[in-house]
């Protein structure tokens, strides 16, 4: 998991990524810090849902937006590191 991170924050910075990818993962983590939600954490289960909902598939489709080739490089240069 680590070393995956390590790639994930190398692929970022990767000037072969699109910055399609870029502003959806971009998205996924300015959700999680924003003090706001779509859906207002006071309603019960729902509001804790879009947490949980919303910021993995950003993250998920952000990372289908990187080419495998690059994934793997930046792999190969997180296990360096």
């Amino acid at each position: 998991m680590k070393r995956e991170m390590k790639a994930y924050r190398l692929a970022l910075k990767d000037p072969r990524t699109p910055i399609l990818a870029k502003i959806l993962l971009g998205l996924a983590v300015g959700y999680l810090l924003l003090p706001f939600d779509l859906v207002p954490d006071f309603l019960p289960v729902v509001g804790q849902m879009d947490d949980l909902v919303i910021v993995p598939f950003l993250v998920v489709l952000g990372l289908r937006f990187i080419p495998k080739e690059v994934l793997e490089d930046c792999r190969v240069r997180a296990d360096e590191i």
